[in-house]
Order: structure tokens, then sequence, then C-alpha cells
């Protein structure tokens, strides 16, 4: 169970791009904690230094600031790296909505950008972040690889994309690809800020402020939440899979079904606070409900989450109160 037990050479460097923002940041730091070499690119449109701010003084720790749009930058990124973590895109659903093509350029232009550079470089392995949104409009639970529905966002369909250009380069280019498909991560230094911040670290800081925060819908839609700690060891675990597994999309998640209101609930009576919600207007291109299987990933990765819904909101819950 967990990545405690993976371990990699000391001279080994991996490149997190998107490494200044909530997952990368995370990863930089799992990584560097093996004792391994970090090189994390991020032009800081999401992600924030302070963030890596205690990694910068490591001299294991290189930071480029960079855009993966810029082909270049890759490259030079790229160059002696044995694996590349690509994080860097932009989230939400309805910003994606809102942008359409600058979504197409940062998330589908960058992650191809980021393929070649590493195909060139000779990249031991490519690991990318994909989305439970490529399942789309499919009703049947749990979501299951290979059953996916109609699209429903931009930002889906950069992350399905995402997916063919990876198989691309593993069937015509030998590279070790390995999507993951992440459902509701969560956790330590998620932003909690902005109108499309997600909805656990922006109901803990509204709930501390002593906010009435605003639940879009009724409440009753379900997600698979996965704590950060789950992430990292998916990501560290496909880096050490066999050829077998590469040219595939995973789920990453728990395994588990959290109703968003009954997660406020939780929240709300672990911070101590009596405070109701107010509900909105559903949110354009959202899934109504989210539940992952994870045989697959467990199968061919040897993925085992040991960081439940109720544990990781434990430990996120007092990191909160300890930085906000």
């Amino acid at each position: 169970m967990g990545y405690e037990d993976i371990s990699f050479p000391k001279e080994t460097v991996f490149l997190v791009t998107g490494g200044a923002g909530f997952i990368g940041s995370n990863l930089c730091e799992a990584i560097m904690k093996k004792g391994c070499r970090v090189r994390c690119l991020d032009d800081l449109s999401t992600g924030k230094m302070e963030n890596i701010e205690a990694l910068m003084r490591d001299r294991r720790f290189e930071f480029i600031k960079g855009d993966v749009k810029e082909l270049t930058t890759c490259m030079d990124a790229c160059e002696n790296v044995d694996f590349v973590l690509h994080q860097a895109a932009w989230g939400s659903v309805p910003r994606s909505i809102e942008m359409p093509i600058f979504y197409c350029a940062n998330n589908i232009c960058g992650t191809l950008n980021m393929l070649e550079a590493a195909r060139v470089k000779g990249v031991r392995k490519f690991v990318y972040a994909s989305s439970s949104s490529v399942y789309g409009d499919e009703p049947n639970l749990p979501k299951k690889e290979g059953i996916e529905g109609n699209l429903l966002s931009p930002y889906a369909v950069t992350k399905r994309c995402d997916e063919e250009w990876a198989k691309q380069y593993t069937r015509h280019y030998g590279m070790d690809t390995y999507g993951l498909r992440y459902f509701n991560v969560f956790g330590r230094r998620q932003d909690p800020d902005g109108a499309y911040a997600a909805v656990i670290p922006r109901f803990i800081r509204m709930l501390l402020n002593g906010e009435q925060p605003v639940i879009n819908g009724d409440g009753r839609q379900s997600r698979d939440f996965t704590y950060i700690e789950n992430v990292i060891e998916a990501n560290l675990k496909a880096c050490a899979a066999g050829k077998d597994a590469a040219g595939e999309a995973y789920n990453i998640a728990y395994g588990g079904r959290e109703y968003l209101i009954d997660v406020y609930y939780s929240l709300r009576d672990a911070l101590g606070v009596t405070t109701e919600p107010i509900f909105g207007p559903e949110r354009a291109g959202d899934i109504r409900h989210s539940n992952a299987d994870i045989s697959k990933a467990k199968e061919m990765l040897g993925y085992d989450p040991g960081w439940s819904f109720e544990r990781g909101i434990r430990e996120a819950i007092e990191w909160y109160k300890a930085a906000l």
C-alpha cells in the first residue's frame, strides 16, 4: 500500500510540469524526499512560488519559469530527464466553456509539445494528468475505462485529446506513456480562492471565515473524492510500471462515492460551525455522478490507494486551519 517502498536511483531526474501547482508541488516534494533530482517547469499562471519555496533551497531542485505552449522551452526542460510527470494544464469546466481556444492551445498543444520534446530527448516514461471528465454523459457507475459517453465541456475534450495523442506516441514511437484519469483530487495546497476554486477548499475557507458557501445544484451530485497522497502513489507507480501497461489511461481514485451535501455537512461539523449553505444553479458541463472502477490501475500499475475520503479530509482540514 502507498508509495513509501518505491525507490529510484539517486541520480534519477524527474521533470514535473505545472510543478508549482497543487498536484505538481506535492509530486515535487514527494520525489525530493526519495533523494532524486527534480526539475520543475511552470509559467506561474495558476501555480504559486510559495508552493515550492521550501524546495528552492535544495540543490537537487531546479525551477524553470516557462510555458508548455513553447516547444523550445519543452525541449530545454526535457534535457537529461528520465521521467516526465506532466501536470501542466488549466482546469475548470466552466472556465473552459468561456475560453475554448485558450484551453486547446494550453492543454492540447502544450501536451503535444511535451510529448514531442520527451521523444526527441529520450525520456524513459511520460506520465500525464487526464481527468474523469472524459466520461461525459455516460450514466453507468462505476466509471470504467473504455466505456465513455459524449463529452460535456471543452476541458473534457482537451483531456480526451491528450489521451489520444499519448497513444499515438506509444504506437508509433515506442514511448511509454501512462494517462491518469484523476477523480476530484483534494488536499494540502489546493487553492481555495477564485471563482473556479475546487469545492472542498472553498467550503473550508468560507466556513472558517464565517461566510455562507454556495452549492451549485441540489447537492445530491456525487463524486469520488481522491486525496492527494493517492495521486502521488499513482504517478510514482506509473514510473515503475512495465511496458505492457504503456499507452493506456487509468482511473485514479479511491473508489468511493460521496454526495456533495454530505461533504458540506461533514466539513461544517468538523469545523464546529452551524452555517447553512445557499443552493445556486447547476453549472454547465458538470457531470451529475462520478465513481471510479480502479481495478485496471490496481492490476496494471499496482495502484493500491490507502487514503480514504474520511482519512484525507481530516488531514486536509488540519492543514487549512493552519494555513488560512
